[in-house]
């Protein structure tokens, strides 16, 4: 039987393979790894106990509505990053802005921020379908022990020194890169332990799934329309399957491991995207990158998008290289 290596083993070994490594990166890992169990622990609970499903009847800066667990995952995040000493600072989906930790005293000489979608796909949540957490991990270029500013923040994809996701569905799995591959981490509820499940992950350079609103086909460029007829056409190949969850997390990680390309282009209501460039778009680029693929705006690489907000939007392209090529062709 092979041994099981738990995520904690995995990081403390990359940790050791990393001349002048010093931990701190890994700590914050292993943070983000205690707080996704806590809100697997809570998602599993919905439906049985009261004050859990629903909405809170606020709205977040996005104008949407904030789901109750929503408002807990943003929670428990920001209380694991905040008491685990290494990040100076969040920000986060549910946020109007940055959130600086520099008057904690653990978080004095802190050289990482983290930014993340506590609850992507939120709005699956009452019907019990896969919803997932999104974050992606920066160092902060403010001086250490003071408050951390918007520079750091507003930084690149191609600067994350870390991304991942955590996908609550059929069974829990954090995948996550700092750079180095893709690796799959699936939670053993047994031991209470993520277990490594999926090394070193490649997707594969073609597939033969879409995933995208098709419902919003007439609000798109007439590229993207041509595209989306192509998928459905048969001339010269078997017809490609749709598959469209409403959650991102959902969604990428079906075509991570099996092919595939996701969708959200911009559109006649959303002439920027819908999807969030820091908190879903850059993290996911990361990862599908480091697996293989690829992911763009369209008119250009998503990793190399300078923000200038943190709340920006942006249209996606991302999934399977040869998929991205034959989209962008469209375009």
């Amino acid at each position: 039987m092979n041994k099981l290596i738990t995520l904690d083993e995995f990081i403390i070994q990359g940790q050791k393979d990393s001349p002048g490594a010093t931990g701190e990166l890994s700590g914050l890992l292993r943070d983000i790894g205690v707080a996704a169990k806590i809100v697997n622990r809570d998602l599993s609970k919905a439906g049985l106990v009261e004050n859990i499903l629903g909405n809170t009847g606020d709205t977040n800066v996005q104008g949407e509505e904030v789901k109750k667990l929503d408002e807990f995952a943003n929670t428990i995040l920001i209380q694991c990053l905040k008491t685990s000493g290494e990040c100076c600072g969040i920000a986060s989906e549910e946020e109007d802005t940055f959130v600086s930790f520099h008057e904690e005293r653990q978080c004095a000489n802190a050289k990482y921020i983290v930014l993340f979608d506590p609850l992507d796909g939120s709005s699956n949540i009452d019907c019990i379908a896969p919803v997932g957490t999104i974050f992606s991990i920066y160092k902060r270029l403010s001086p250490i022990g003071g408050p951390c500013t918007a520079e750091d923040f507003l930084q690149p994809g191609h600067r994350q020194v870390a991304a991942g996701y955590v996908i609550y569905g059929s069974s829990t799995m954090l995948v996550y890169t700092t750079g180095n591959g893709v690796n799959g981490f699936t939670l053993d509820i047994a031991i209470g332990e993520f277990c490594l499940s999926h090394p070193d992950i490649q997707t594969p350079a073609a597939g033969k799934t879409y995933s995208l609103n098709q419902g919003n086909y007439y609000d798109f460029s007439e590229g993207v329309q041509q595209y989306i007829d192509y998928c459905q056409s048969t001339e010269g190949k078997k017809a490609y399957s749709l598959r469209y969850i409403g959650s991102m997390v959902a969604d990428f990680h079906r075509n991570l491991l099996k092919g595939g390309i996701f969708i959200y282009p911009a559109g006649k209501k959303t002439p920027n995207g819908k999807l969030r460039l820091m908190y879903e778009c850059n993290p996911m680029a990361f990862l599908q990158e480091q697996a293989g693929g690829q992911a763009s705006t369209g008119s250009q690489r998503v990793l190399d998008v300078q923000p200038t907000e943190l709340h920006q939007r942006v249209p996606v392209f991302i999934g399977s290289d040869a998929m991205v090529n034959d989209v962008l062709g469209y375009l």
